[in-house]
Formats: structure tokens, C-alpha cells, sequence
């Protein structure tokens, strides 16, 4: 029985940089990365992929190639960062953010259904949770990599929504970057921001900022 305290059926979580603390390793790995491949990219530019759809990566990246002389389709520019990435492995158990499996198992003994909606590819998205123990925590996984368009684009979430059977009334997604935010509002959802200041994006869209994941558990 749902808890009757806690104002949403459903509660759907972003994975990079809600699940585990990846943007900042991201932007890390990113540099080093293009360093490596003696890649002309700013800061700033590596800073503008914070939360943008896999999509976009790939044509950054393209674009990254191009200007060094390089031209590559989508899929193999993206296969230099995925080989160069196999030999750098993340141990994302060390970067899951604090009381996600504690705040998911407390939703859930309270009958409040969660799911799963992020932008990654889904063997991205499966190989984070397997290494956090999390592979059996959510009712339902959704890849952006199936939509023409992901985040900002409200598709996601609106068929994740689709799929709970449920209207975006009854439920919330947990998100931290811009795009994620505005996918979620699009879609009529309740958006929680899970804090971010390291990045200089603004979070004003979102509903309620939250600092820590499980403060979600005392909404009402």
C-alpha cells in the first residue's frame, strides 16, 4: 500500500550526477582524454556536456575530430572515447552518491514505485548499477539512447510515465543538470534538483533543491 504521507506514486531518478557523482569524473576523464589524443578543447566547452544527451556527445566529439583534421561519423567518434575509456575503467561504487540504496529501498517499503530515466546508453546504465548493487532497485530502466531526441526533449519522460501507467501528476523525478531539469518540466513533472554548485549552471527551474538524495523522504 502506497504511503499516504508522501504526495507522489512514483519517484524517477536521473543516474549521472543523482545515482553516482559522475559529472565531475567525466570532466576529468574528458580532459585527459583529449589531451591524449592532442585535441584542441577548452575548459569550457568540456564543461557545456555537463547532463547533455549521448547524442550530443557524439556530435561534440565529431566536431572535436573534425577541427583536428579527422573527419568521423558519429558512431566511430564516439568509439575512440569508448576505446580509450575500456582501458581507463571508473570505479563507479566509488562515486555513488550517499543513501541511494537506502533512500530506493525506503520508497519502496512505503509503496512508492521507483524508476529509472537517463540519458546514457543502456549497457552505461547497466554496468553502473550492477557495480553499485543496484541492478534490482528499479521497476523500470529507460535509455535515452531509444528516443530520437533525449534530454531536454521531454520523450523519456513521458514514456516512462507511459509505461507506470500513471499520470505526471503523481509522479517526481530527481534530477541536477539543466537539461535534465527541463525535460522534466516539460513532461509536467515535479522536479527535485539534487544540489550542484561546482558547475555554474542554474538550477532555478526545479521545483525544490534538495542536498542530499534522501531528503526526498521528507516531501510531503
Amino acid at each position: 500500500m502506497a504511503d499516504k504521507t508522501f504526495p507522489y506514486k512514483a519517484v524517477i531518478f536521473d543516474m549521472d550526477g543523482v545515482i553516482v557523482d559522475t559529472e565531475a569524473y567525466y570532466q576529468r576523464e574528458q580532459r585527459r582524454f583529449v589531451n591524449e589524443m592532442g585535441l584542441n578543447v577548452s575548459d569550457q566547452e568540456i564543461l557545456d556536456l555537463v547532463g547533455q544527451s549521448h547524442q550530443t556527445f557524439q556530435r561534440v566529439l565529431a566536431d572535436w575530430w573534425s577541427r583536428a583534421g579527422r573527419e568521423l561519423t558519429l558512431d566511430a567518434a564516439e568509439q575512440t572515447y569508448r576505446d580509450w575509456e575500456a582501458l581507463h575503467p571508473c570505479d563507479y561504487k566509488a562515486i555513488l552518491n550517499p543513501g541511494v540504496a537506502d533512500t530506493i529501498d525506503e520508497l519502496r517499503s512505503r509503496g512508492v514505485r521507483v524508476a529509472l530515466a537517463s540519458s546514457s546508453p543502456m549497457d552505461s546504465i547497466l554496468a553502473v548499477l550492477e557495480a553499485c548493487d543496484l541492478s534490482d532497485k528499479f521497476e523500470l530502466i529507460v535509455s535515452g539512447r531509444d528516443f530520437h531526441e533525449s534530454k531536454p526533449n521531454p520523450a523519456i519522460y513521458l514514456y516512462t510515465i507511459e509505461k507506470l501507467d500513471l499520470d505526471a501528476s503523481e509522479c517526481c523525478c530527481i534530477e541536477d543538470s539543466v537539461p535534465g531539469i527541463a525535460a522534466g518540466k516539460a513532461a509536467g513533472l515535479t522536479v527535485f534538483a539534487k544540489r550542484e554548485d561546482r558547475f555554474g549552471f542554474s538550477q532555478d527551474r526545479a521545483d525544490a533543491i534538495i542536498d542530499q538524495i534522501s531528503d526526498i523522504l521528507g516531501i510531503a
